[in-house]
């Protein structure tokens, strides 16, 4: 079952997208002068060194990388509900392709979802593939809250703080718990909670602009996860674990890169906490291109922290991006080969969204089956 209004979301982050573009290129580049500022701060020949050490490992990374672009695959697969299926192949050509877009492109995240339901469309409708998209980026959202939460046990069990910042820790943590449990409860029941108190707020006139389309948007969206769990509890403990394979390849990723190029033995803990800040990384910092800049700093200064040498974490977070590259030629050649381009996917979705917008206006808004 999938609700008409779902269409909405592609056209508003075409619009988005084209309303922040200056915004991001303007990231990008502050990004790029911070990734110049740490290869001549550490020194080019170090970062070199520590690549050609690496070698021939580096086909053992893509190797291991692309293990996180097939369980992406599977896990969306997984989140279409019958008549409708997708198969694996097709997939895994369209998730390639976004995370393409959502790495060579300044705010290319607010349209990549967009893209691999346009890029599927041949196999299943729009909104549907579209549909299925949120489901599976809702999934992974909570494997980033888990692992995030799981890395930050980690580093308080191998590190001795101030009592305060142990003291806060644990009190973020039993926040973080609380909060997963009421949320399952929430999922479990069926409660519209957070349409009730968006509502309410708008009612009485707080955040009224926000909320004008905002309310609507909380509102789709529990329907959303209320339907696919009603009708796909079996699909959930798989598709959880299915994310945090993704996770765990970053982990073994790190540790087999660090076993190259640095001259201190890495253990799967260091790994780990290393990973659990990429991903903070990447969450906070997705709007610039292949994270140039901020990767380097952030995983320079927590090296120092786990007892490595600055230089190793740039190498590190150095060749990450080599990986990320290479998948994205892989991504753009995809791409291209469809015949596509990024221009010619905002064009169609927002012209699909607006004939649908159009079907909308003379349909009812429930939810209706395609």
């Amino acid at each position: 079952m999938i609700d008409l209004r779902d269409m909405a979301q592609g056209e508003q982050q075409v619009g988005k997208f084209q309303r922040l573009q200056p915004l991001g290129i303007l990231f990008s580049i502050a990004g790029l002068a911070l990734f110049a500022y740490f290869v001549y701060k550490v020194g080019a020949g170090e970062i070199v060194d520590g690549i050609k050490k690496l070698g021939i490992g580096f086909l053992l990374v893509l190797l291991i990388s692309s293990t996180r672009l097939l369980v992406r695959s599977i896990a969306w697969t997984l989140c279409f509900e019958p008549p409708y299926r997708l198969r694996f192949l097709d997939a895994l050509k369209a998730v390639v392709i976004g995370e393409a877009l959502s790495s060579l492109i300044p705010l290319g995240i607010l349209i990549s979802g967009t893209a691999k339901a346009i890029l599927v469309r041949n196999r299943v409708p729009f909104m549907v593939g579209l549909s299925a998209v949120a489901i599976e980026n809702i999934f992974y959202s909570l494997s980033i809250a888990i692992f995030i939460t799981c890395g930050t046990l980690a580093f308080l069990y191998a590190f001795h703080l101030p009592d305060i910042w142990m003291t806060t820790s644990y009190i973020a943590l039993g926040i973080v718990a609380a909060s997963t449990i009421f949320g399952y409860i929430v999922i479990h029941r069926g409660w519209r909670f957070s349409s009730y108190i968006a509502e309410g707020l708008y009612r009485r006139g707080f955040l009224k602009k926000l909320l004008e389309t905002g309310r609507e948007d909380i509102r789709q969206a529990e329907d959303r996860v209320y339907g696919f769990y009603r009708h796909n509890r079996q699909k959930c403990i798989p598709l959880i674990l299915l994310e945090l394979c993704f996770h765990g390849a970053g982990v073994l990723e790190i540790y087999v890169i660090l076993s190259f190029i640095s001259d201190t033995p890495p253990t799967l803990l260091t790994a780990f906490i290393l990973e659990v800040v990429n991903r903070l990384i990447t969450v906070v910092f997705k709007l610039i291109p292949f994270l140039f800049g901020v990767d380097e700093a952030g995983t320079g200064n927590m090296m120092r922290v786990l007892n490595f040498e600055i230089e190793t974490g740039v190498t590190l977070a150095i060749i990450r991006k080599g990986r990320i590259i290479f998948w994205t030629s892989i991504g753009v050649l995809l791409l291209m080969r469809r015949g596509f381009s990024l221009k010619e996917i905002a064009e169609e979705s927002e012209s699909a969204n607006q004939a649908m917008a159009k079907h909308q206006s003379r349909s009812p808004l429930s939810a209706s089956e395609m």
